[in-house]
């Protein structure tokens, strides 16, 4: 396909960036050891303007097509704390589908909220008790229903869900959005589901919304919008930009203690260690071409999900081939906490558990053998 003009560069100060995740790694162990919402890491994001960063008229203003250096800032945020990282990609991802389907009063009122530190988080995950939406009273939505692996917790306070969305008659009008301001709520939270072997400081409790009660302009778009592509799959790119943070972590983590242990003379170790740098570098090329791809007006949507869906494959590959990587260059040692291998290694071991990668991958040859061609 014959590419359009790249997008135009972005200045956008990755060293404030850098220096605040350099913040994040040295509170990581007392993070962890917490178990708790990273309260320090997302007050720091959001003192630095970052909550809104990405809404109209801000340096990544996602309208102006910034998808490849939105990546490189949650690559970054992810290599800090992939927890922390988890978080502030749902936050972007609420405020992406807002930008998409929400009327010009919902984008006005939601974006000031965000502008006004509020966290947003999109949930769209359930069980066998998940969440319908009832007509109620004053034209008035009544939610019945719960959303598991809810990251952020209640410390969302504008919580993106979704659910079938029933008529009077109790038919089935589709998936729709809605966002709940939990700031005025008291929802039962069981924090007993969130017991993980990594990932912890996501918080990502389930959440029970029986009862509560929304306005109709709380209603986000229209039924089954919420699974529109290319925005669906496309959006696989960001979390794939914070579990390549952890993979660079991880490299980070390894060099140090080759280096403190005096290590780094033994030639197989200089291999692993080359080997953990390519992947982290292959994975980087991945997320510009990404970007690249979803910010080309001639790019269909066929092909941003194509794209995206090699992209977070080929991420996830990396990722894993890092952690066997930095197993073997540590040994027992680097398993034993407070080192920081052992935080990362269950904190990426787990994050990379997304949905539907052997379907991705399908989706992937499916696509080569049926259309696929290059100029």
């Amino acid at each position: 396909m014959t590419r359009s003009a790249a997008a135009p560069s972005v200045s956008f100060d990755f060293g404030r960036v850098d220096r605040l995740t350099e913040q994040f790694a040295e509170w990581a162990a007392d993070t962890y050891a917490d178990g708790g919402f990273p309260h320090r890491e997302i007050a720091a994001l959001r003192n630095a303007g970052l909550l809104y960063v990405t809404l109209p008229g801000q340096p990544l203003d996602l309208r102006a097509r910034h998808t490849a250096t939105l990546l490189q800032l949650l690559q970054r945020i992810g290599k800090g704390n992939l927890s922390v990282g988890r978080i502030y990609e749902g936050h972007v991802n609420a405020l992406h589908l807002i930008g998409l389907y929400a009327t010009p009063h919902q984008q006005e009122r939601w974006f000031r909220d965000a502008r006004n530190g509020h966290l947003f988080g999109v949930w769209n995950t359930q069980m066998h008790d998940g969440i319908r939406l009832y007509p109620g009273k004053e034209g008035h939505i009544t939610i019945g229903g719960a959303k598991s692996f809810c990251s952020g917790s209640v410390h969302v306070t504008r919580a993106l869900i979704t659910g079938n969305l029933h008529t009077t008659a109790g038919d089935d009008r589709g998936w729709q959005m809605a966002i709940v301001p939990l700031d005025d709520h008291c929802p039962p939270v069981d924090e007993k589901f969130w017991k993980p072997t990594g990932m912890r400081n996501s918080v990502s409790h389930k959440i029970e919304f029986t009862g509560i009660d929304l306005a109709a302009d709380d209603l986000l778009g229209d039924p089954d919008d919420y699974s529109r592509q290319p925005s669906f799959s496309g959006g696989a790119i960001r979390f794939a930009a914070v579990q390549l943070g952890g993979a660079e972590a991880i490299l980070d983590a390894c060099r140090d203690h080759l280096r403190s242990a005096g290590r780094t003379g033994n030639g197989y170790q200089r291999t692993r260690i080359g080997q953990l740098a390519i992947a982290v570098e292959s994975g980087k090329l991945w997320l510009k071409h990404a970007g690249q791809v979803a910010d080309d007006p001639a790019s269909d949507p066929g092909q941003i999900v194509h794209t995206a869906n090699m992209t977070r494959t080929a991420i996830a590959g990396y990722c894993d081939e890092s952690l066997k990587l930095a197993e073997k260059s540590l040994g027992a040692a680097g398993m034993l906490h407070p080192h920081p291998f052992a935080r990362l290694h269950a904190d990426l071991n787990m994050y990379l558990r997304q949905p539907a990668p052997d379907a991705v991958l399908e989706a992937i040859g499916q696509q080569i053998l049926d259309d696929y061609t290059t100029d």
